[in-house]
């Protein structure tokens, strides 16, 4: 839902690196402002694959409105896209989930706006604030279906999107000296997602390598 970082040549790039499509790879485009396409998605998947064990929820939509610019359009699209749909990809898995599959799993994205503000992104910081609030609550809902449901704050992550000025001026917040990198946060959905972690839920990770605000 947003442009910035998003590859040169769109999805193809991230296809083809994928291997292309085929009997082991889809591609499906939606609009999660409309409430219908969580389910469409979710059932797609299911009818392609014949099930589908693991839901990252990784989409966002950023806005930058101040207090004073704030919207009722942003408000309302924000929390469609952020929070809303969240809740509903996840309702649609719990529907269609076949429980004689081990292991279900759910990942969401969060961020870091209950770490420190973020007065200038007041659309995104309140749906994503709903996103980590309703992680607990997912999770108990889920529980006793051996589905576990998590969400992770990456911290600022450079998927192309900062410029030069921003990496320079954050790159000293963090311990390691550098951004935090797209392998990083996969590395953390991969272990949440194995059964190393089928003993872990409702919980909110940040792995954003100790960012200090």
């Amino acid at each position: 839902m947003q442009s910035h970082g998003g590859e040169p040549a769109g999805m193809t790039t991230v296809i083809d690196a994928l291997g292309g499509l085929g009997p082991r790879l889809a591609h499906l485009e939606a609009d999660f402002e409309n409430p219908a396409a969580p389910g469409e998605l979710v059932a797609r998947a299911i009818a392609n694959y014949g099930a589908l064990d693991v839901l990252v929820a990784n989409h966002a939509h950023s806005c930058a409105q101040t207090l004073e610019h704030l919207s009722a359009a942003e408000l309302d699209r924000s929390w469609a896209v952020n929070a809303r749909a969240v809740a509903l990809l996840v309702q649609a898995y719990g529907a269609g989930h076949d429980d004689s599959r081990p292991d279900g799993r759910i990942v969401l994205f969060t961020s870091g706006q209950y770490r420190g503000p973020m007065a200038a992104e007041l659309p995104y910081a309140i749906s994503k604030g709903a996103v980590h609030q309703m992680t607990a609550s997912l999770a108990d809902a889920l529980a006793q279906r051996a589905i576990t449901v998590n969400a992770i704050n990456p911290g600022p992550v450079d998927t192309g999107w900062p410029t030069d000025e921003l990496r320079e001026q954050l790159r000293g917040r963090f311990p390691a000296g550098r951004w935090g990198r797209p392998d990083d946060i996969a590395a953390v959905v991969s272990w949440l997602i194995s059964r190393d972690a089928a003993w872990v839920t409702g919980q909110v990770i940040d792995a954003e390598g100790g960012f200090r605000r």
